[in-house]
């Protein structure tokens, strides 16, 4: 055998490959069950899973080098869960595959008796679940199944978890009646928007009574108290009457006959009128309330030109959950008169005190543009706050931009009208650091016309400042990393030039949002390195410009407002805030720029004169529109 060959074979037998871990094995069996698994394309046998604290395949947690959980959050995945692999892993203590895809039936998660943490909100789960499923999960402290659609009664199953402390249910298909538990200190309770029945446990007596929101047939404390029907009172009464009628005429012939002594007896003790008890009411004093339920503090209306409703109005009206997250929960109910409202719950507002909370609410109900959700109601708990607004049904920019898509017009005049919108709030609310603080696509609604009305603004000063940190569009924003955790009314400004962008690219900023200098830090470093590399027509939409091809009352779009309103997104992106345009120089550029009218053709482009030339784009654009890039 030849020198190289000896040495080969001997390096082979004394160091051969690593084999393929069980838990890797493990892991690949449960990718394979799934689909759409392309974020899980790392994963690799010839690979570590963990080092210490370090993962090497997406998606894992690891602890002490040890697998100790799986993270499959906003993957797009779909198809079923095969838990069986899963089950093989010894160490695996938190499963979340929330804001996927996936379907089919409640996967069978006892047989990974260990875990503590299941999160399955937010995908296409469906059916009953058995009344046995967590049977055995002693060890399990969260479990988070909202906005699926489960069906049939709760398991009585989560009954016997007595270290849960974590129970998100809401927006599901559940009916019947709540499980006994025993009461316990919940950190995290919430039943909305089933379709749940009869009086709630007293378990949960001390629970604030938006964890129960739109269940129509729910009935106890902390919600109103229960009540027989009439129906049957007077059934019951009815019987009682002849009943006692029967016996005082027993009586009465039985003193005749027999003449016994004087009887001292009134019947009047039978129709004792029983006590009346509390109903609540919108004048209700505070100092004889409680705070924390709908026997507690009315709501307080902001606007004179809306119809009044109380608290208890609102919390039997018909309800169904529109979205959930660490933010807040969002519900739309629809009242006896028909009319439709969003209550937005928050969890996380105890910035303010009360005499601020109301200052701060009084100062939002003075507000009044057209561009602008008015804020309707208010309700003050201790622990939830509740803002109430009118319901506009024709949905987010969010939804239009990357599902059903928009055409130029439509897109120019939502821009226009986000701009307005926001300057007004710039110029009412002076004191403010960042008078919106959370502009984003899902956050411009759009009626019937398409005009965009901005929702959620002015919160912060109300936010508690780590909550506003993590989860509000300003603080992903460059100012907040560089300029030691400040912020200015400058961040509005980079979240409108981002919005911009998002209009004008159809990308998702969500895909890009990591605080950094990095080349795609963001949507804005992404645009940016593109157009510097001149391949600036890769940037459109391909869904607005590619309209043109065979469907041209739709495909209409003007290319130099395209190339004008990008330099005014990038400029609103200047990561340098002294270069950074302000709010009104960038309003009054839109204004001056941007034409919102569909009816005038002048506008308007030919497809074939931009796209067949893209690949060539820059030089077909006068020098001074690329100005703002030097």
């Amino acid at each position: 055998m030849p020198k190289p060959c000896l040495f080969l074979f001997f390096f082979l037998l004394f160091n051969p490959p690593p084999p393929t871990s069980a838990a890797a094995e493990s892991l690949l069996r449960f990718r394979s069950s799934l689909t759409n698994a392309t974020a899980l394309s790392n994963w690799n046998s010839s690979v570590p899973l963990c080092a210490d604290a370090r993962r090497y395949w997406a998606g894992l947690i690891c602890k002490n080098g040890q697998l100790y959980g799986l993270r499959l959050e906003h993957m797009g995945l779909g198809g079923t869960v095969d838990v069986a692999p899963l089950a093989e892993l010894p160490t695996l203590r938190t499963l979340s595959l929330m804001n996927n895809g996936l379907q089919g039936p409640m996967p069978d998660v006892k047989q990974i008796g260990a875990l503590r943490a299941l999160y399955l909100s937010d995908n296409n789960f469906s059916g009953w679940i058995s009344g046995e499923e967590f049977e055995g999960m002693g060890n399990l402290k969260k479990l988070y199944l909202g906005r699926n659609r489960f069906s049939g009664e709760i398991p009585a199953s989560l009954v016997k978890l007595k270290g849960l402390v974590d129970l998100g249910l809401e927006g599901n298909l559940f009916a019947g009646r709540i499980p006994d538990f025993e009461e316990r200190d919940w950190k995290y309770l919430n039943f909305s928007g089933n379709r749940l029945v009869g009086p709630i446990p007293s378990g949960f007596k001390n629970s604030n009574f938006t964890s129960f929101f739109g269940n129509n047939g729910l009935c106890g404390e902390p919600l109103a108290p229960c009540k027989s029907s009439t129906k049957n009172w007077s059934i019951l009464i009815g019987v009682f009457s002849a009943a006692a009628a029967a016996l005082i005429l027993f009586i009465l012939l039985l003193c005749c006959f027999l003449r016994p002594p004087k009887l001292f007896f009134s019947p009047k003790i039978l129709f004792r009128r029983p006590e009346k008890t509390h109903q609540y009411s919108s004048t209700d004093s505070e100092d004889n309330s409680k705070t924390n339920g709908p026997t507690g503090s009315a709501l307080g209306f902001l606007r004179t030109d809306q119809p009044r409703f109380d608290l208890q109005e609102l919390l039997r009206a018909q309800a169904i959950v529109l979205g959930s997250g660490s933010f807040a929960s969002c519900y739309k109910a629809v009242l006896s008169n028909g009319l439709a409202v969003v209550v937005k719950r928050f969890r996380q507002m105890n910035a303010a005190g009360k005499d601020e909370f109301y200052s701060h609410m009084r100062r939002l109900g003075r507000l009044s543009h057209p561009n602008l959700l008015p804020v309707v109601a208010f309700y003050y708990g201790k622990d939830d706050k509740l803002l109430v607004s009118k319901f506009v049904p024709n949905g987010s920019l969010a939804t239009h931009l990357h599902n059903t898509g928009l055409n130029w017009r439509r897109r120019i005049k939502i821009i226009k009208g986000v701009a307005r919108g926001l300057s007004y709030l710039h110029k009412e609310l002076p004191n403010s650091s960042v008078p919106h603080g959370h502009l984003k696509s899902s956050n411009v609604l759009l009626d019937q016309d398409f005009t965009p009305i901005l929702s959620d603004y002015a919160l912060f000063p109300l936010l508690q400042e780590s909550h506003a940190y993590h989860h509000m569009s300003a603080f992903k924003s460059p100012d907040f990393a560089a300029y030691h955790d400040r912020t200015s009314k400058s961040t509005d400004v980079w979240s409108l030039g981002i919005l911009i962008l998002e209009i004008l690219t159809g990308k998702s900023p969500a895909n890009y949002l990591h605080q950094g200098n990095g080349a795609n830090a963001d949507l804005a470093a992404w645009v940016d390195t593109v157009v510097r590399e001149e391949w600036t027509a890769e940037v459109f939409d391909n869904d607005l410009v590619g309209r043109g091809r065979g469907k041209e009352e739709d495909g209409r779009w003007d290319c130099g407002e395209m190339l004008k309103l990008l330099q005014i997104g990038m400029c609103c992106c200047e990561r340098d805030i002294g270069k950074r345009w302000g709010l009104k120089q960038a309003v009054e550029k839109i204004e001056l720029n941007l034409n919102e009218d569909e009816d005038d053709d002048e506008y308007y482009s030919s497809y074939g004169s931009f796209y067949s030339n893209s690949s060539n784009f820059k030089a077909t654009v006068p020098e001074d529109e690329f100005s703002f890039l030097s």
